[in-house]
């Protein structure tokens, strides 16, 4: 598990993410993080699994503020 908090701004955090992987990940690359869900954009399905994600491996209850349908996507924590 990556450490996030250096890259949580104002309780934002913009991640990219990668609908349809193998498998639910996150990495660090390039001073960012990328979030890999195994769910399809389709239906919001891979914007719930990120939500959970989150909750599940950080704790961490957020909104997405922006990029709902973009693969860049900017979570505010509540």
């Amino acid at each position: 598990m990556i450490n996030i908090n250096k890259y949580i701004k104002n309780n934002l955090l913009a991640v990219k993410v990668i609908p349809n992987a193998s498998k639910t990940k996150i990495i660090e690359e390039n001073n960012s993080i990328k979030v890999y869900l195994h769910a399809p954009p389709k239906k919001n399905k891979a914007n719930v699994e990120l939500i959970k994600f989150f909750k599940k491996e950080y704790n961490l209850k957020f909104t997405i503020k922006s990029g709902e349908k973009s693969r860049e996507k900017v979570l505010q924590i509540l």
